[in-house]
């Protein structure tokens, strides 16, 4: 009986202490690899959308911005994968001594096993138990030893079937041992090839600054340009938000505010409803990348300089279409003096804006839905690339739209 109750803690143990860890662990390799395919599959939208039409006509900045945002997403992934290898190196060593402790149980099975065998066979004649009950001093104590050989036969039992079961989760453990190292090998091979890319791309952007520092002043230039242009946008937009921040308060009555939206109640509904899918909003195109992110960066040849995104550089597919993040109402359509075009939604007090489009399809004044489109995304003759420029405000305050948009 000892044997039975010893059986049970052992295996509660083993439960507790080893089933529940490395449930855990699986939970947490799922999430490394969902993101380790997430990474990849932004590399090879990288490459795709950046970088294989492109090929010698886009000029150094764009070509510098593209490999820079690759080595970084690449750098991410090599990091992801050493996690996972670190986690499977745990989950094997955890299995390696849960293989021990199961070997030691099923040692002492087989011990107690062999010693029940070897008392059932000097017991085995059915004159030697009927002997036994005959040889009670009374009927109750005869009921007794009744009692003892079946429970005994019981125990005998449920020790054999302790060996399957023990026997079972070993092999079960091996093979899972097995599969892990396999997968921890495959791992490595591939944060080799993701190291050599890598290097290879680093090496790549190495001779891009070689040529760039033999031409300075047209990569100079081609800075001073860009900085303007995003500067002429970034005002343009903020004159019209807080245009119709004012007309939208005129019209209603309530404020003459220019930097802050008067709301009626159906207005604050849809901003509170906006506003609590934060981190979950969809993305203003289909299919594309963040090729740009928000704020203040150092420019990627000369540090000295500052390059400041008041929104997001989306790339997408030639033909991609820039959609709604959300219900609302178009209050402006941008157009800049030699620049694309642009449509601006409001929210209930939180306003999107989608610059760099070549066709729109909503005029001012429309009501829209989620996903549905507003225009055209502009494809560059030049290099053959397709960007959105996406802003994000509340009010007349701008927002970092990697905030709010999920996975951007």
């Amino acid at each position: 009986m000892g044997s039975k109750v010893s059986y049970c803690i052992c295996f509660l143990f083993f439960t507790i202490f080893f089933v529940i860890p490395s449930t855990a662990q699986t939970s947490e390799q799922k999430a490394l690899e969902a993101k380790r395919e997430r990474l990849q599959q932004e590399i090879k939208e990288i490459n795709r959308l950046l970088f294989a039409e492109r090929k010698e006509k886009g000029t150094i900045l764009d070509q510098m911005e593209a490999l820079d945002n690759k080595i970084n997403v690449r750098q991410e992934l090599i990091r992801v994968t050493n996690q996972q290898s670190n986690l499977l190196n745990r989950q094997i060593n955890v299995n390696i001594r849960n293989i021990s402790k199961l070997r030691e149980d099923l040692k002492v099975l087989k011990e107690d096993y062999a010693q029940l065998i070897q008392n059932t066979y000097q017991n085995k004649s059915q004159n030697n138990r009927l002997m036994f009950l005959l040889s009670a001093e009374n009927f109750f104590q005869a009921f007794k030893r009744l009692q003892y050989m079946q429970q005994y036969a019981k125990h005998r039992k449920k020790q054999g079937e302790g060996i399957i079961l023990k026997t079972e989760e070993l092999a079960k453990l091996n093979q899972d041992l097995v599969m892990q190292r396999k997968e921890k090998d495959q791992l490595l091979a591939e944060n080799t090839k993701a190291k050599n890319e890598l290097s290879r791309e680093v090496e790549a952007q190495r001779d891009l600054l070689r040529s760039v520092r033999q031409n300075e002043a047209k990569y100079t230039s081609a800075i001073a340009e860009k900085q303007k242009e995003a500067r002429r946008i970034d005002r343009e937009i903020e004159r019209l938000i807080k245009s119709a921040i004012a007309s939208s308060n005129k019209s209603s009555g309530k404020s003459t505010s220019a930097v802050k939206f008067a709301l009626t109640p159906e207005a604050k509904l849809v901003a509170d409803n906006f506003s609590a899918n934060k981190g979950r909003l969809i993305w203003p195109v289909e299919n594309g990348i963040k090729s740009q992110g928000y704020g203040v960066y150092a420019d990627k040849i000369y540090p000295g300089i500052k390059h400041q995104n008041n929104g997001v550089t989306i790339t997408t597919d030639k033909g991609g279409q820039a959609r709604a993040i959300f219900e609302g109402e178009v209050i402006a359509i941008i157009s800049v003096p030699g620049g694309s075009k642009g449509v601006t939604v409001k929210h209930g007090n939180y306003i999107s804006t989608y610059y760099n489009l070549s066709k729109l399809y909503v005029k001012k004044g429309d009501k829209v839905v989620a996903k549905e489109v507003l225009g055209d995304v502009y494809t560059n003759r030049f290099d053959g690339t397709t960007k959105l420029k996406f802003y994000l405000y509340q009010d007349s305050n701008r927002l970092n739209p990697e905030d709010w948009i999920y996975q951007l």
